[in-house]
C-alpha cells in the first residue's frame, strides 16, 4: 500500500489528496498515516480515525450523535468539527423511504380516550407505548410489534410474526408483562388498531391494573415516540439488511432490540446514552433483559 501511495504521489497525477483517495479506494486517513510526508500531515488524523471505527459499527449515526460517541470515549471535539470530516469522508448517513400503515381502525370495538397526551413522564413504567410495522423479506412480509417505555425509549416487548392479528400484539405485551414492575397509575398507549382494541388484549391490560391510551382518530402524532422508534429500527437495521427467511429476520432483529438499540445506541432525547443506561440511574433499578 504504501508504494502505491509513493507512485501515486511522484506521478502526480492527482490534483489533490481527495482525488488520489477517491481513485485509490482510501480513506483520507489512510493516505496521510502511511505517507510519511510530514507536510501533508492532516491535523484530523487521529479524530478521523476515530470517526471511522465508529461509523463502522454505527453507519447511520449522524454528526451529533457521533459528537456524543466521541464524548463518552473522552475524546473532546467540536461538533461543527466532526460534521466536517464526516462530510468530507462521505460517512453523512442517509435516510429513506416512508412505510405503509399497519394497523386497521376501522371496526366496531370500543375505544379509549388519549390519556398519554400532555402526561408527564419522569419515572420508568408511567407510559408505555405501542406500534406495529412491517418487514419485507425476500418473498413475503412479516409483522413487527413493540412495546416501549416512554420515560428511558427501551423496548421492554416485540414479537415478529407471519400474521398482523391480535396474537401478535399480544405476544409483545406478554413479554413486557413479564419482564417490568407494574407501577399504580402505568398507562398503555396505541394506536386504535384491532390488534390493540380486542377484547383480549384491553381485558390483559384491565387485569394487569394498567389505564388503556388511545391515539385520536387520523391523528399519528399521537403515538409519536413508537413511530420515532419504527424509524429508527428501518433506517439503522432494516433497510440496512436483506433477511432471507423467517428465522434470519427473527435473530438480527432480535440482536437490534437487545444488544444495539437497548444497550448500545445513544438516544438523544435522554442525554446521549443508551436506554439501559438511562434506566440505571433510577433507584431500586433491577430489570431483567428481554429475551
Amino acid at each position: 500500500m504504501s508504494a502505491a501511495l509513493a507512485e501515486a504521489k511522484s506521478s502526480g497525477a492527482f490534483e489533490n489528496v481527495s482525488g488520489a483517495c477517491a481513485a485509490l479506494s482510501l480513506p483520507r486517513s489512510t493516505w496521510y498515516r502511511l505517507s510519511g510526508d510530514d507536510l501533508l500531515a492532516d491535523p484530523d488524523i487521529e479524530l478521523r480515525d476515530k470517526i471511522q471505527k465508529i461509523a463502522t459499527l454505527r453507519s447511520v449515526y449522524g454528526y451529533r450523535r457521533m459528537t456524543a460517541e466521541l464524548g463518552r470515549q473522552g475524546v473532546v471535539a467540536n461538533h461543527k468539527r466532526v460534521l466536517r470530516i464526516m462530510r468530507e469522508d462521505n460517512l453523512l448517513c442517509l435516510r429513506k423511504r416512508h412505510f405503509i400503515t399497519t394497523t386497521d381502525s376501522e371496526h366496531g370495538l370500543l375505544v379509549y380516550p388519549n390519556l398519554a397526551r400532555g402526561m408527564t413522564v419522569n419515572g420508568t413504567d408511567q407510559l408505555w407505548v405501542s406500534d406495529i410495522t412491517y418487514i419485507r423479506l425476500r418473498g413475503e412480509f412479516i409483522y413487527l410489534a413493540v412495546i416501549l417505555d416512554a420515560c428511558s425509549r427501551r423496548v421492554i416487548g416485540w414479537e415478529l410474526s407471519r400474521r398482523i392479528d391480535t396474537p401478535l400484539s399480544i405476544g409483545a405485551l406478554k413479554m413486557a408483562l413479564s419482564i417490568r414492575q407494574i407501577k399504580p397509575g402505568l398507562v398503555h398507549h396505541s394506536d386504535r388498531g384491532v390488534q390493540y382494541a380486542s377484547t383480549e388484549y384491553t381485558d390483559l391490560l384491565k387485569n394487569a391494573g394498567i389505564t388503556i391510551s388511545m391515539s385520536r382518530r387520523g391523528n399519528p402524532y399521537d403515538n409519536a415516540q413508537a413511530e420515532s422508534f419504527m424509524k429508527t429500527l428501518k433506517y439503522e437495521e432494516v433497510y440496512l439488511s436483506e433477511y432471507a427467511n423467517m428465522s434470519e429476520a427473527h435473530a438480527r432483529i432480535s440482536h437490534f432490540l437487545i444488544q444495539v438499540y437497548n444497550r448500545e445506541r445513544l438516544h438523544s432525547r435522554i442525554g446521549y446514552v443508551p436506554p439501559e443506561e438511562f434506566e440505571a440511574q433510577f433507584p431500586g433499578y433491577n430489570q431483567p433483559t428481554i429475551c
